[in-house]
C-alpha cells in the first residue's frame, strides 16, 4: 500500500511531465508573437517562473496546465510587444525578425551529460510557412493585440472563444483583430507568393555564385527591378540604415560589400525554412540573409548581421 506522500509523488509525476511537456508548444508561440528567439525564452522562462512559485495548491486547482502556461505565456507576450514598439524606434537601423537555422543544420551538440535533449530552446521551433522571414516582417507590421489574435487563432488554431479568454477581449473583437491581420498577410502574400522549392534553391544558388565572381550583370539579371534590400546591424557592426532599393543599387552594393571582405565564405543553408545564406568570415557567422522571391526573381533580401541575433549560427 502506498503511503500518503508516496500517492502525491505518483499523482505529482504526470503533471510534471505535462507541464514540462509544453515548452516546446510555448517556445513556438512565443517567437512567431516575438519575432525574436531570444525574448520567445525569456517569456518561456517567465512563464515557468510564475507556474513554480505558485503555491502546490494552487496548481493542483488548474484543470489544464497547458492552457493555463499558454495563457500566461500569451501575455506576457503581449506586455513585451507593447514595450518592444518603443524600443524598436530607438533601435539602430532597420529591425528585422531573428534568424532560424534548420533543425538538421544546427550546431552545438546535445546538452551536457551526454542527453540528446536540445540544449538551446531554438530547435524546438518548428520550421513551416508561419515562420518564414517575410510572414515575420508582415507580421511586425500589425498591432499587438492583431498579433496575438491572428496567431493564436490562424496558426494555432485556437477558437475565438478561448482567444478572447487568453487576452481579455470579446470573442468579436478578436474576430475582427484577426481578420485585419489576415488582410495584411493577404496583401503581402499577394505580391510576394512563395515559388517551387526547387526553383528557391537554384535562385539562391545562382545568386550565390554570382556574387562570389562579383558577376555584378549576373546580379542584376536575378533581382527584380525594384528589388529591395534591408540590413539589421543593430548598431553593433556596419549595415546600411535604411532600405536598398531597385537591382542595379543592391548588384552594387553587394559587389562593394565583397570587395571589403577578402575572404568571406558563402554558404546554402535553410533560413526560417526557406532557401538562403550565410556569410561566414574567418570561421565566424556575420551575416545570414533571407530571400523573398516572385518570378524566378529575388524581390526582397533581408540580411540579419546584429550578432546578438546570431546566437543560433555560431560555430564552436
Amino acid at each position: 500500500m502506498n503511503t500518503p506522500s508516496e500517492a502525491g509523488q505518483e499523482r505529482s509525476e504526470p503533471d510534471l511531465s505535462t507541464v514540462v511537456g509544453e515548452r516546446r508548444q510555448l517556445t513556438n508561440l512565443a517567437y512567431r508573437l516575438l519575432g525574436s528567439l531570444a525574448e520567445a525564452e525569456d517569456a518561456v522562462q517567465e512563464t515557468y517562473a510564475r507556474w513554480y512559485a505558485m503555491p502546490r495548491e494552487q496548481q493542483e486547482a488548474i484543470a489544464t496546465p497547458g492552457a493555463w502556461l499558454t495563457t500566461v505565456a500569451t501575455r506576457v507576450c503581449l506586455d513585451l510587444l507593447g514595450s518592444a514598439r518603443a524600443r524598436r524606434e530607438r533601435y539602430v537601423g532597420e529591425w528585422l525578425p531573428e534568424p532560424l537555422p534548420d533543425r538538421t543544420e544546427w550546431i552545438g551538440g546535445s546538452a551536457g551529460g551526454g542527453s540528446t535533449e536540445p540544449a538551446d530552446p531554438a530547435d524546438r521551433v518548428t520550421l513551416d510557412e508561419s515562420v518564414n522571414m517575410a510572414f515575420l516582417v508582415v507580421l511586425e507590421s500589425m498591432t499587438p493585440a492583431e498579433r496575438v489574435a491572428f496567431i493564436l487563432h490562424d496558426v494555432f488554431r485556437y477558437p475565438f472563444a478561448e482567444v478572447a479568454e487568453i487576452v481579455g477581449r470579446t470573442p468579436a473583437a478578436c474576430r475582427q483583430l484577426a481578420s485585419s491581420a489576415r488582410r495584411r498577410v493577404s496583401a503581402a502574400q499577394a505580391t510576394a507568393a512563395a515559388p517551387p522549392a526547387g526553383q528557391a534553391v537554384r535562385v539562391v544558388r545562382d545568386f550565390k555564385e554570382a556574387w562570389e565572381a562579383k558577376d555584378i550583370g549576373a546580379l542584376v539579371g536575378l533581382l527584380d527591378p525594384d528589388a529591395r534590400m534591408f540590413a539589421d546591424g543593430g548598431g553593433l557592426v556596419g549595415a546600411v540604415l535604411r532600405p536598398v532599393e531597385g537591382s542595379e543599387r543592391i548588384a552594387q552594393y553587394l559587389i562593394h560589400i565583397a570587395g571589403k571582405a577578402p575572404g568571406l565564405t558563402l554558404l546554402e543553408r535553410t533560413v526560417n525554412g526557406r532557401p538562403g545564406l550565410v556569410a561566414q568570415h574567418a570561421g565566424t557567422t556575420v551575416t545570414v540573409a533571407a530571400f523573398g522571391l516572385a518570378d524566378g526573381r529575388v524581390t526582397h533580401i533581408w540580411a540579419v548581421r546584429n550578432p546578438e541575433k546570431l546566437r543560433p549560427w555560431s560555430t564552436e
